[in-house]
């Protein structure tokens, strides 16, 4: 199993923030992987148990995974993606700080099968990993919200 832990200040009230990253589609935005994000049903509102189909590279490997959104909260959403060679949990918790979004993102990856081998040499890919979703995270909510200032943290 691999994790990273990062944290981000966004200058755009919680509630606008937790909605926009609840909709996973906008995962393509934020997450320098993901090559597509699409929901499984269309025009369903997001809810807990909705489901996205996203398509990734990591490590110069193409793959899919199907997330679903399995905790959403005023102040914290997780998301849980599977596919046969791995299992990952997203763990976004929101909370207000000097009027702006302190955003905890913890994201574990545990790989299955013969991937398990792979765990102890993909720690660093997937630190570098969180520093770029870091990074295009903020980018992605000033974007969509419009810029509020400094959203690094």
């Amino acid at each position: 199993m691999v994790e990273f832990e990062r944290t981000l200040t966004l200058h755009h009230p919680l509630p606008d923030v937790v909605a926009y990253l609840a909709d996973f589609s906008h995962a393509e935005e934020w997450d320098p992987g993901i090559v597509s994000c699409r929901p499984t049903m269309a025009d369903v509102p997001v809810s807990e148990g909705v489901e996205w189909v996203s398509v990734s590279t990591f490590c110069g490997v193409r793959t899919g995974l199907r997330c679903r959104l399995a905790r959403l909260e005023d102040q914290r959403l997780t998301f849980v993606g599977r596919n046969r060679t791995a299992t990952s949990t997203d763990d976004l918790i929101f909370r207000r700080e000097n009027g702006a979004t302190l955003l905890t993102y913890r994201a574990r990856i545990e790989f299955h099968g013969l991937a398990r081998l792979a765990s102890p040499f993909l720690r660093e890919e997937v630190e570098h990993l969180g520093d770029e979703v870091a990074d295009r995270m903020a980018q992605a909510v000033d974007s969509h919200f419009g810029v509020g200032g400094d959203s690094t943290g």
